[in-house]
């Protein structure tokens, strides 16, 4: 709860802004500031250290050659070594423009260049003009929040709940979400559960990279995650964002936690791939839902276009308003030869949008025959801060264990049936009966977030699914199928045109001529199931026997537009059938109803 507490006094400023800031605008001084008394807080200790070491430094020495050395002595990646911090520039209000100025600019490199992201210069001067008059009471504000004892998983707690917050406040759309720490903890279990033995050994080093990083809650929690299991072990992050607000916030954790700041990049991961020669063990993003491209398309169908699979893109381009699939593409290209774990989060779009032979089914076809998807865990809805929607956490390896090798692995960890269970118990019995696995309701929302994952125990939340997903064994949460069930022929089936008599039109060769107003379409499966349950190859042919030409004698099969497709189509895998309530059963509970009805009328009219 500490994280809230700091969040709530961080907020708190923004009163001092109202009037002289849209609300919308508020963000533009709170986040650089919050970065600035974090960095503040962390350096207060050896602060004076390194300005009693300045002196010594000669003065030739270069600024990378000083900021390596003062950074020794702060013990950390970065240093200050202005004259000031937040308590001596609270102690002079005449100058404090200039001061903060002179304290921001004394930062080493890696420090300043974060705070120029936020082109915070431009608010210095906005708040210390005559009219506003605000930066000596908001400056005083944040020396009073001390941030010293957060640990860098709060921190980052405390960004994400501020940026919430301001994203409310901008109306921003339900792709500009933020992952909550319960998913990306599960995540990081399924991503490293398989690797638990190579990960025990002392020393080892592994990289992990997000294409989309935002504030770094993914990086931060897959360090912690791999710290927590072995403190021998080392995780290189590496990241890229396109937001610079979000950019700054991230590469500030980066620094702090004496990662390499220089993993993360600035730009549209699309449009420029800023770690272009880079491979790694392990990848996790949250790609924005439903964000749309039209601003890279010229770039990626270029790419598309001219490298084909030597490029990123090369299975396919997805619609336009949905590069979901591209962010995916985009990492497999990152895979290392001799094994790569990717997970990550999307909608339910990507699992089934467009029909064969458009980019997402041919993207789907690609990942599946190349046998990369190792599962699917659909998750609970309302787990987000912006949008309620239904999502899933994809799985993919390139170097799959043996008995996974051909198969996808689904997990149901929506908690659906668990409802079903509870569904007309009273409120009292509820508790003896069942509770729900997967989930968790809150107490209070958090915008569109009401439900979340437990984090403790095996039996429910993020230790009962990583246990589904370790066991990898059929169940009523996991059904396990081979990578053919997912694949589909679509055929184009033709009737021949007729004339007013109803007779049958032939070409001059004899050939029938298809009526177009009477086209349609199949979808015939790879593998059909069998009443005993098991899955059997099928041909077009025999499909087309079956079911087709019963109903359309005349039909035929225009073979030259057969193509090959791949959809998952997961709630129907988990459907069971309810039978239909009696009419008798019907009948009594709608008069029962009516007697409630009358006896209530009563009671008013009396």
């Amino acid at each position: 709860m500490n994280f809230k507490e700091k969040a709530n006094l961080i907020w708190s400023v923004a009163d001092l802004l109202r009037g002289d800031y849209k609300q919308s605008d508020y963000g533009k001084v709170i986040l650089p500031l919050t970065v600035l008394r974090r960095l503040d807080c962390v350096l207060a200790p050896t602060k004076q250290k390194v300005l009693n070491y300045l002196p010594k430094i000669k003065s030739s020495a270069t600024d990378s050659t000083k900021d390596l050395i003062l950074n020794s002595k702060a013990g950390h990646n970065f240093h200050n070594r202005s004259q000031f911090d937040f308590a001596k520039l609270k102690a002079d209000p005449d100058n404090i423009a200039a001061n903060l100025r002179n304290y921001v600019t004394g930062f080493s490199a890696s420090a300043r260049e974060i705070i120029e992201y936020f082109n915070f210069d431009d608010q210095i001067e906005r708040m210390d003009n005559p009219q506003a008059d605000i930066l000596f009471q908001v400056i005083t504000k944040f020396a009073e929040i001390d941030l010293s004892d957060m640990e860098s998983m709060e921190m980052g707690y405390v960004f994400e709940e501020l940026i919430r917050r301001f994203s409310e406040q901008s109306n921003e759309t339900a792709g500009e979400h933020f992952t909550p720490r319960e998913v990306i903890k599960l995540m990081v279990n399924l991503l490293f559960i398989a690797d638990n033995d190579i990960l025990t050994k002392d020393g080892i080093v592994k990289t992990l990279y997000d294409p989309a990083c935002g504030t770094g809650g993914m990086l931060s929690v897959a360090e912690k995650h791999l710290n927590d299991f072995n403190s021998k072990a080392k995780l290189e992050v590496f990241g890229q964002e396109i937001n610079p607000e979000s950019y700054a916030i991230c590469k500030s954790d980066m620094l702090i936690k004496s990662q390499n700041p220089s993993n993360i990049k600035f730009g549209n991961t699309f449009t420029f791939d800023a770690l272009y020669d880079e491979k790694f063990d392990y990848m996790l993003s949250n790609p924005p839902f439903g964000v749309d491209w039209k601003k890279a398309k010229n770039i990626i169908k270029a790419e598309f276009d001219n490298k084909g699979y030597s490029g990123r893109f090369g299975a396919g381009l997805p619609r336009i308003n949905d590069g979901a699939l591209l962010f995916l593409q985009h990492m497999i290209s990152k895979m290392k030869p001799s094994g790569t774990r990717i997970g990550i989060v999307f909608n339910g779009s990507p699992l089934f949008t467009g029909q064969a032979g458009s980019g997402e089914s041919n993207i789907r076809k690609w990942i599946i025959e190349n046998d990369w998807l190792e599962a699917i865990i659909a998750l609970p809805d309302q787990l987000f801060y912006n949008t309620g929607i239904s999502t899933y956490i994809w799985i993919l390896n390139n170097n799959k264990d043996h008995e996974r090798k051909g198969k996808i692995q689904l997990i149901n960890a929506t908690g659906a049936k668990d409802d079903e269970l509870i569904k007309g118990v009273k409120t009292q019995d509820i508790a003896s009966l069942t509770e729900n696995r997967f989930y968790e309701k809150m107490t209070r929302s958090l915008g569109n977030k009401r439900k979340k994952i437990a984090e403790n125990g095996e039996e429910k939340g993020i230790g009962f699914i990583t246990k589904l997903y370790g066991d990898y064994v059929e169940n009523e949460f996991v059904k396990i199928y081979p990578n053919e069930f997912f694949g589909y022929q679509r055929i184009t089936v033709e009737q021949p045109q007729k004339d007013e008599n109803g007779k049958i039109i032939r070409d001059k060769k004899g050939k029938l001529k298809p009526d177009a107003t009477l086209r349609d379409y199949e979808n015939i499966p790879f593998l059909k199931k069998q009443k005993d349950g098991k899955l059997v190859q099928q041909t077009i042919a025999e499909y087309f026997e079956r079911e087709v030409v019963p109903h359309l004698p005349n039909a035929w099969i225009d073979k030259s537009k057969t193509k090959i497709g791949y959809e998952i189509n997961f709630t129907k895998y988990f459907y069971e059938f309810k039978k239909l309530r009696s009419l008798t059963e019907i009948k009594a509970d709608i008069l029962a109803l009516e007697e409630e009805t009358a006896n209530l009328e009563k009671g008013v009219l009396l």
